[in-house]
C-alpha cells in the first residue's frame, strides 16, 4: 500500500501502510511501542524519502501545541509539532528572540533541527545550536529527556538526528534578548567583486544572503539583515535596490519579509518569507550542498564554470552562510561553512544528471549534501565526511536496539547498509 502525503514538493508517494495523528502523549506512546517502524513527519518541506516508513507514519500537528517561555532563564520549551512562525512570535511578546531563522518560517521546530537547517549569519550558528535538552518518546514508548548540560559529548549526535532516534515530542531552546532588523536588498553584485570581497560582503550584516540564476557571472540580488541599532554599513560593490524584490525575479515581492530598511522584529526580517504566505506546492526541487567556508570562493568559481548546465534547470541559487557546530550530523559540523542551495525546476529527470555533474566537480570539497534535499552523494562518500558518524551509530543503536525509527533512507544513505 503507498500513502500519498502531500509535500512541498508535490505529492510524494510513501510506502507507510498508514498515517496516525495522535492528540495526547499517551496515544503517541501507545502508537510507537505497537509499530514495528515508525517514522514522524514534520512540516511536509522535504524532497527525498527521509520521513517515510514502511509501517508507521505518526504527525504531532494534532497534539498540543505548547510553548511554555522562561523569561528568566531565556529559554523555551516547545511542542515538537509547533512551526518556527508561531514560535517566534510568541517568544517576541516576552521581550526574546531565536538567534536565527530559516528563510521560511512555515517549517516545524523539530523537523528543522533534525535535519540540521541552518539560517544564516557568519556569527550564527544552524538552528539546533539553540537546542538545550531533547523529549522524545523511544521505541519501547517510554519518554526519554537528553540535555546539554547533563548528557555531555554524547547530546551533539541527540539533535541533528534524522528522526533515528526517537519522535521528539518537545525541544527547550536558548533564547536572546529581543532586537530588530533593517533588510536591505542590493542588486547586480558582480561575482568577480564577491570572490574577491567575499568576507566582507558575508560579514555586511547580521545575516547575508546571495542570489543568481547563474545566468552570467553574477549575483542578481544580494539581501543585508542588519541589525536596527547598529548604522547601515557600507556596500560599494553593488547598487541599493529601490523597490521590495523576489529572489526569484518575476514573482511577486509581496509574498517577501519587508525591506528598504523598514526596521521590524527580528522574527519578521530573518525569514525570506512572511509567515502569512504558504509556498506553493509542486512547483520546485530543491537541492544544498554546504563546504568549509575556506573552500567557498574556489566552490563558486567551480558553479561558474558549470553555468551552461545549471542554468536552464535553475530558478534560483542561493548563498549563505553559517558558524559551524558540534552537532555529530550538522553539515556545519567542525567548521565555518557556506552553503550553495539550488531551487530547481520541478523536471526530476532534467535535474538528477546535473547534480551528478555538480557532485563530482565540488567533491574536491568534501560538500555535505542537507539531509532533506534531493542529492545522489553515495553512503561511502557521506560517512568519509562525518568523521562523528559511527558514533551516531552507536548512539542510535543504543537508544533504537529494535531500529523501529529507521527506514529505507536511513539504512541507505546514512548507515550503508
Amino acid at each position: 500500500m503507498r500513502t500519498t502525503v502531500t509535500n512541498w514538493a508535490g505529492n510524494i508517494g510513501f510506502t507507510a501502510r498508514e498515517v496516525l495523528r495522535p492528540a495526547t502523549l499517551d496515544e503517541l506512546r501507545r502508537v510507537v511501542a505497537d509499530a514495528r517502524r515508525v517514522r514522524v513527519l514534520g512540516s511536509g518541506h522535504s524532497f527525498n524519502a527521509i520521513a517515510d516508513s514502511d509501517d508507521v507514519l505518526v504527525s504531532l500537528a494534532s497534539l498540543p501545541p505548547a510553548v511554555d517561555v522562561d523569561t528568566a532563564a531565556r529559554t523555551v520549551r516547545v511542542a515538537g509539532g509547533v512551526r518556527y512562525a508561531e514560535l517566534a512570535r510568541q517568544v517576541h511578546e516576552r521581550g526574546l528572540a531565536l538567534h536565527n531563522m530559516a528563510s521560511l518560517p512555515h517549517i516545524s521546530v523539530a523537523g528543522s533541527v533534525a535535519t540540521g537547517t541552518h539560517g544564516s549569519g557568519d556569527a550564527n550558528g544552524a538552528l539546533a545550536t539553540a537546542v538545550r535538552e531533547v523529549e522524545l518518546v523511544t521505541a519501547d514508548g517510554e519518554p526519554l529527556t537528553l540535555s546539554r548540560d547533563k548528557d555531555g559529548e554524547r547530546f551533539g549526535g541527540a539533535v541533528v538526528a534524522l528522526g533515528g532516534l526517537g519522535a521528539v515530542t518537545s525541544l527547550t531552546l536558548d533564547l536572546v534578548p529581543g532586537f530588530d532588523l533593517r533588510q536591505y536588498v542590493h542588486t547586480d553584485l558582480a561575482l568577480s567583486d564577491a570572490l574577491a570581497h567575499f568576507d566582507a560582503i558575508t560579514s555586511a550584516g547580521y545575516s547575508v544572503s546571495l542570489f543568481t540564476r547563474w545566468r552570467d557571472p553574477s549575483f542578481g540580488q544580494v539581501w543585508l539583515k542588519c541589525r536596527a541599532d547598529e548604522p547601515r554599513p557600507g556596500f560599494p560593490w553593488a547598487a541599493p535596490a529601490v523597490e521590495q524584490l523576489h529572489p526569484v525575479p518575476g514573482m511577486p515581492a509581496l509574498n517577501c519579509t519587508p525591506q528598504l530598511g523598514v526596521a521590524g522584529p527580528a522574527h519578521e526580517r530573518l525569514p525570506h518569507f512572511r509567515a502569512e504566505f504558504t509556498p506553493s506546492s509542486g512547483a520546485e526541487l530543491q537541492s544544498e550542498y554546504l563546504v568549509a567556508r575556506t573552500d567557498a570562493v574556489a566552490a563558486l568559481t567551480v558553479l561558474n564554470g558549470l553555468r551552461e548546465a545549471i542554468a536552464p534547470v535553475l530558478q534560483v541559487c542561493e548563498v549563505r552562510t553559517m558558524a559551524g557546530d558540534d552537532q555529530w550530523l550538522s553539515p556545519a559540523h567542525g567548521r565555518d561553512t557556506v552553503g550553495l542551495h539550488f531551487t530547481w525546476a520541478p523536471e526530476t529527470a532534467d535535474v538528477l544528471p546535473v547534480l551528478a555533474l555538480l557532485e563530482e566537480r565540488l567533491a574536491p570539497f568534501a560538500p555535505r549534501p542537507h539531509w532533506g534535499k534531493v542529492f545522489t552523494v553515495r553512503p561511502d562518500r557521506l560517512r568519509e565526511r562525518y568523521p562523528r558518524m559511527a558514533d551516531f551509530e552507536a548512539l542510535a543503536r543504543e537508544l533504537d536496539p529494535s531500529a523501529t525509527f529507521t527506514n529505507a533512507f536511513l539504512r541507505d544513505v546514512l548507515y550503508g547498509a
